[in-house]
């Protein structure tokens, strides 16, 4: 699986003719992060992600105040939506075609485990910062682009799809190495 594959659902128009739906999907998990949700909202980023053949920007807002501007996409730009939670978001992640995350293992790990290509942005506001150092050992591994909230707009403007390598399903082992190594265990 390479992740430079296009994901895209075919929709039809108003005139009826087929086109391409290329969702990005923001989510924040259960978390307060404006910062990231504010990132996105940024004119350059949306451009940018528009630039780059995705059409739609879904965004997860959890518990934040700030509320992104909405879209409909008519006037040539991505058409964006947003909501606080949802009793799953299963549906949203399998359908994206991008997904930018925060950095919460499980939003991580099951992106990665849909071959979803993925931008961790990290909470800079978090204490003891632990969910940094997965996204950035993930990423040195070439499973993901970890960005903060002010380098998104230049993680997504140099980001190559292809350079992305998929995660191994199933093992664990480089997880429980990374952790042990945190908690300073000695390697086996």
């Amino acid at each position: 699986v390479k992740f430079g594959r296009v994901y895209a659902v075919e929709m039809e128009s108003a005139d009826g003719s087929k086109i391409s739906k290329r969702t990005v999907f923001v989510t924040v998990g259960t978390t307060l992060f404006d910062a990231l949700v504010k990132a996105v909202d940024t004119p350059e980023v949306k451009q940018e992600l528009y630039a780059k053949g995705y059409t739609h920007l879904l965004i997860q807002i959890g518990r934040g105040s700030y509320i992104p501007a909405r879209s409909t996409g008519d006037n040539g730009s991505l058409a964006v939506e947003y909501f606080t939670f949802s009793s799953s978001i299963a549906e949203s992640l399998s359908s994206a075609s991008l997904v930018i995350s925060h950095a919460g293992s499980g939003s991580i790990f099951e992106s990665l485990r849909q071959h979803k290509p993925l931008i961790v942005v990290v909470n800079e506001d978090l204490m003891d910062n632990h969910q940094e150092e997965l996204a950035e050992e993930l990423a040195e591994r070439k499973h993901l682009f970890c960005a903060h909230p002010q380098t998104l707009y230049q993680t997504i403007t140099s980001m190559d799809l292809d350079s992305l390598l998929p995660y191994p399903a199933g093992d664990a082992k480089p997880v429980a190495k990374l952790i042990n190594k945190f908690l300073g265990f000695p390697e086996d």
